[in-house]
C-alpha cells in the first residue's frame, strides 16, 4: 500500500504515547510507502519545528529521508482540485505522481476529492487508516 500523510497524520502519530503511534511504526517496519515530494517534506519540518523544535523535526526529515519505502516525488504538473485551501494541492498532487493508494488525512478541505473522478484521488482519515495497519 502506498500513501500520503498529510501534515495532520504526521504529527499525531510521532508522540510515543499516541493512539497513533502504530502508524509512525509501521512506516518504519515497511508496512507501506510513504510518497513524499520536497513541498510535503518542508511543510513537515516547518510544522514540527513550530509544534516542538528544529532539532525534532530534522530528526523527523532525516529519518524519513532513510527509509526504504520512501517514494520521493517530483511535481511537474500542479491538478488544482482543491480550491477552499490551495495550499492542500501538494498533498494531492504527489498523490497522482507517486500513485499513492490514499491520502490520510483528518482535513474536511479533502472531502471535494471523493466528487472528482479524474484523477481520482482516494482519501481516508487517520483512524480508518490505523484500523487498516492494525490488521496486519
Amino acid at each position: 500500500m502506498t500513501v500520503v500523510l498529510d501534515t495532520n497524520a504526521l504529527l499525531v502519530s510521532i508522540a510515543p504515547k499516541s493512539i497513533y503511534r502504530p502508524i509512525i511504526n509501521a512506516l518504519i517496519e515497511g508496512d507501506f510507502d510513504l510518497v513524499l515530494s520536497n513541498d510535503i517534506l518542508s511543510e513537515y519540518t516547518e510544522v514540527i519545528e513550530r509544534k516542538a523544535n528544529a532539532t525534532v523535526a530534522n530528526n523527523i526529515a532525516e529519518m524519513l529521508l532513510s527509509l526504504d519505502n520512501l517514494k520521493k516525488v517530483e511535481v511537474y504538473f500542479e491538478w488544482k482540485l482543491i480550491g477552499k485551501d490551495p495550499d492542500d494541492n501538494k498533498y494531492v498532487d504527489a498523490a497522482v505522481v507517486g500513485g499513492a493508494d490514499f491520502i490520510i488525512t483528518n482535513d474536511q478541505h479533502f472531502n471535494i476529492l471523493n466528487s472528482i473522478p479524474f484523477p481520482k484521488v482516494n482519501v481516508i482519515d487517520i483512524d480508518g487508516f490505523l484500523n487498516i495497519i492494525s490488521k496486519k
